[in-house]
C-alpha cells in the first residue's frame, strides 16, 4: 500500500470532531476590552447548566418529574416540575460561578440576589418554556440573556440593574432540547449554534454565523385564539393563507423561533381581547430572541415599535411579539399601521 493511500487511511479515521464550545469562548474573549473572562465563564457556567437539564429532561418519563409540581408560578401558570428543576439547576450554576451579582427568572417573583456583590452581570432567563409539552415528547427549551450590572461593583443590587432595555445586553442566547439538544447564543458579533454530542459530554461547533432567510414561507401562530386578535392580525394571516404559506406551530417558542431562524418564516403571538399587552414576557423571552434575530439579519417587532428599544417598566412585563424574517416582520407592521389609521 502506498504512503498516501496510508495517510489518506489515518486522515479518515482521526478525523476532526470540530470546535467545542469552551474553544470557541475562548477566541472570541478579545471581542469584550471591558470583561476579564468573566463573560466567558458565565456563558460557560449556563452550558453546564444546560447539560444537566439536558440530562433531567431525557430521563423524565423514568424519573417521574414529567408532570405539573402542583403550584402556579408568578405568571399565574401551573407550574411543572422540570420548571421546578431547570430553575434551580441554572440559579445555582450561576450563583456557584461567581460571575452574576442577580438573576431575574419567570418562575420567580422578585430579583435573585445571588450574593454574590462582586458580580459584574445579571441574567434573566426562562428557565424551562414550553414545559407543558414534556408530557408528550415535544421540543422545548431555555431562554437567556445577558446584562453588564450598572450600580457600582460591590454594592447592593437595585432595580436600574435589571430593568434595562434589550439595547443593553452583551449576550443572549437559547438551548434547545429536541431531536438533539443545541446551544445558540450571540455576543453582538453574530450567531453560531452548537450541537451537544452526549457521549463526549461537550457541546460542538455546528451552525456557524447563522443567518435567517429575508422571507420565507412559513407562519407560526396559535389560530385558535384568531377569533380574539386584532383586525390588523387577522388580515395579516389571511393573506398567509391566500398566499397558500406554510403554517407551523409547534407551542415551544424556542422551537418555532428556532426552526424560522433556520428556513425563514415569522412567529407571531399577538394581543388579544383577553391578553391586550400580549402575553410573552419582555426581560427573558422577547429582548433575548430579539438581539438574536437582529443578529441574523431578522427582526422583532410589537407591531410598531422595534422590541429592543422598549424600556421595561417591571420584571414580568408582557408584551406582543413578531419575530423573524425582515420583510415578513415589516409586513405585519404595515399591516398594524393601515388598521391603526382607519380605526
Amino acid at each position: 500500500m502506498s504512503s498516501d493511500n496510508n495517510q489518506s487511511d489515518k486522515s479518515k479515521l482521526g478525523y476532526s470532531v470540530g470546535t467545542t464550545l469552551d474553544r470557541f469562548i475562548k477566541s472570541k474573549q478579545d471581542d469584550f476590552p471591558f470583561a476579564s473572562g468573566e463573560l466567558s465563564q458565565l456563558l460557560r457556567d449556563i452550558a453546564l447548566a444546560a447539560k444537566i437539564v439536558n440530562r433531567e429532561i431525557n430521563r423524565a418519563g423514568l424519573a417521574n418529574i414529567a408532570g405539573a409540581f402542583g403550584q402556579m408560578n408568578v405568571q399565574g401558570e401551573e407550574q411543572q416540575k422540570l420548571d421546578v428543576i431547570a430553575d434551580i439547576r441554572f440559579t445555582r450554576a450561576l450563583t456557584k460561578g461567581g460571575e452574576v451579582c442577580a438573576i431575574i427568572s419567570e418562575e420567580v417573583d422578585e430579583i435573585i440576589d445571588t450574593g454574590k456583590p462582586e458580580g459584574k452581570y445579571v441574567v434573566a432567563i426562562d428557565p424551562l418554556d414550553g414545559s407543558s409539552n414534556i408530557d408528550v415528547n415535544i421540543s422545548i427549551g431555555t431562554i437567556f440573556s445577558v446584562y453588564r450590572r450598572v450600580s457600582p461593583i460591590g454594592s447592593a443590587i437595585t432595580k436600574e440593574d435589571v430593568l434595562q432595555s434589550g439595547l443593553k445586553q452583551v449576550a443572549a442566547g437559547y438551548v434547545l432540547y429536541g431531536s438533539s439538544t443545541m446551544l445558540v447564543y450571540t455576543t453582538g458579533n453574530g450567531v453560531n449554534g452548537f450541537t451537544y454530542e452526549q457521549s463526549l459530554g461537550e457541546f460542538f461547533l455546528s451552525h456557524q454565523n447563522i443567518r435567517i432567510p429575508e422571507t420565507g414561507k412559513i407562519y407560526s401562530i396559535n389560530e385558535g385564539s384568531s377569533n380574539h386578535f386584532e383586525p390588523s392580525i387577522q388580515a395579516y394571516i389571511k393573506q398567509c393563507k391566500d398566499k397558500e404559506m406554510s403554517a407551523r406551530y409547534i407551542g415551544s417558542l424556542v422551537a418555532d423561533f428556532h426552526r424560522n431562524m433556520l428556513k425563514g418564516g415569522i412567529y407571531l403571538y399577538p394581543s388579544t381581547k383577553k391578553d391586550p399587552n400580549g402575553k410573552l414576557r419582555l426581560m427573558y423571552e422577547a429582548q433575548a430572541l430579539a438581539f438574536i434575530v437582529e443578529q441574523a439579519g431578522g427582526k422583532a417587532s410589537d407591531g410598531q415599535r422595534r422590541i429592543l428599544e422598549i424600556e421595561p417598566e417591571n420584571l414580568h412585563q408582557r408584551v406582543p411579539l413578531y419575530i423573524g424574517s425582515k420583510s415578513m416582520v415589516n409586513e405585519v407592521e404595515g399591516y398594524v399601521k393601515e388598521h391603526s389609521v382607519h380605526a
